[in-house]
């Protein structure tokens, strides 16, 4: 049993104001494995404070020497990716490739808020007047469970790249991850202050932030419902707001398309983090007349996805992260039964051999895009296919959604595989498997969020436009 008793704040490891003792899992065994002494009110205020003394020094300093501690960071990281891969298989769940791929992935965020830094320019004129883009303030950075610490790294990344200090509320969920991320920035060696740690539950923690008129920006990556709250809580100090939310985003396969090449990537892209991936592409749309070989291959790919072992490299699918998202994933398989639809492979309970809160990988088809299953995110691997008849209905039934923040088109001519992507309302649009573009904005449309991440819209998202007039007026 590993009992962690400590946060981050002003440069430090200390012990918690807060006395809550909260469980961790292995989502594998469905065992607790650990203790996580949570922060409460009294700890978020702390921190806010040291990252409110630390904010005019680091907002002055110059792009160079934010440069040098993104690269500090980013070596820091680096140097913590075996202990972060080990943390993220045990107390999450994830396969080894997930895991290392997460682990690169949190270092590699320091850079590329590093790449952006280099390129932009935080002054530019407008007629005689100067503008000059300003570090917002205080950043309150709130992080979910499904990845943690490359959630936590790119947050934090661009909110010091804009010249903001920031405090962090990581899931409780995650609290073994999140140590070994808080050591990894620690040992960078960069100012007090300039980071700060409270892992601690929504309701106490999250809220003390949302609320607080020190903390000038929340940006919140989990939930639609969650974020709904987070913005009503912060109305009332017209904090800026960055919401990167969930989705049910649409693949588009079209009728010239190879499907014995496309409906493997299309299973993988909707089997990503086993499922629990807010991009995963859950809706698999198909012509009508090409369904019954869609529906081969697709059982096919998903008989022959290895499912338990975290440490097999060709694993795909790990266990949920708790007993509760098991139940929910449950609870959508029955519905989607019920609804009428046909399960292709997968259905209810675990694969065999297998406890924990691993499910078995579930295809849906003959689905319609009003059932249930097709209209509200499930976050596990489990996938809807739904007919069309020709292209234009086609993009109706990928936009006829309460979300936006992905969306994926297979078709063998690139050409018209734009031409349907420039008609899909996402906020992100893979043609043909293309893989992440880490500068590219990231976020949603509709009820998948506000605002972008990532480059130069992640920069900006943590800096204020101020317009000096006559600035550059000739004597």
């Amino acid at each position: 049993m590993k009992t962690i008793r400590r946060i981050y704040i002003d440069g430090a490891f200390v012990t918690p104001h807060g006395t809550e003792m909260f469980d961790l899992f292995d989502p594998a065994r469905g065992e607790v494995i650990g203790q996580v002494q949570l922060a409460d009110t009294e700890d978020v205020r702390r921190a806010i404070q040291a990252a409110k003394r630390a904010l005019p020094g680091h907002a002055r300093t110059t792009k160079d020497e934010r440069i040098e501690l993104l690269h500090s960071l980013h070596d820091a990281m680096l140097s913590k990716a075996s202990d972060l891969e080990e943390a993220t298989i045990l107390e999450y769940g994830a396969p080894i490739a997930r895991a290392r791929w997460t682990a690169k992935y949190a270092a590699e965020s320091f850079m590329n808020a590093a790449k952006t830094l280099e390129a932009y320019s935080f002054t530019h004129s407008v007629g005689e007047a100067e503008v000059v883009m300003e570090p917002v303030g205080v950043a309150g950075l709130i992080t979910p469970w499904n990845a943690d610490a490359g959630f936590i790294c790119n947050k934090f990344a661009y909110a010091l790249a804009a010249g903001c200090t920031a405090v962090i509320k990581p899931s409780e969920m995650s609290a073994m991850q999140t140590e070994v991320v808080t050591e990894g920035l620690h040992a960078a060696g960069i100012p007090a202050g300039l980071f700060n740690v409270v892992t601690g539950r929504g309701d106490v923690v999250g809220t003390a932030l949302t609320t607080s008129p020190d903390i000038a920006k929340i940006s919140f990556s989990g939930s639609t419902l969650v974020g709904k709250a987070i913005m009503k809580k912060a109305v009332d100090t017209l904090k800026r707001v960055t919401l990167e939310l969930g989705g049910k985003s649409p693949t588009l396969i079209l009728d010239d398309a190879d499907l014995q090449k496309v409906v493997p990537m299309a299973i993988t892209a909707g089997f990503m983090n086993s499922g629990q991936a807010c991009i995963a592409g859950t809706r698999i749309l198909v012509p009508e007349a090409r369904l019954s070989e869609v529906l081969r291959l697709a059982k096919a790919t998903v008989d022959a996805a290895k499912v338990g072992d975290l440490r097999d490299p060709d694993t795909m699918i790990g266990p949920l992260v708790s007993a509760k998202q098991y139940e929910r994933v449950q609870h959508y398989i029955r519905l989607g039964i019920d609804a009428g639809a046909t399960v292709v492979v997968g259905g209810e309970g675990h694969p065999e051999g297998l406890g924990g809160y691993f499910v078995k990988p579930t295809v849906f088809a003959h689905v319609t895009n009003d059932m249930t299953i097709a209209r509200e995110e499930i976050f596990g691997p489990v996938l809807c296919i739904i007919s069309y008849r020709d292209e234009e209905e086609a993009i109706a039934i990928a936009n006829d959604t309460d979300y936006g923040l992905a969306a994926y088109v297979f078709s063998s001519d690139h050409a018209r595989a734009r031409a349907v992507a420039a008609r899909l309302q996402a906020g992100r649009v893979a043609i043909n498997g293309a893989p992440h573009e880490p500068l590219a904005p990231f976020g949603g449309y509709k009820q998948s969020g506000i605002g972008r991440e990532y480059g130069v819209s992640g920069l900006e998202a943590f800096l204020e436009t101020k317009a000096v007039l006559g600035a550059l007026a000739r004597a």
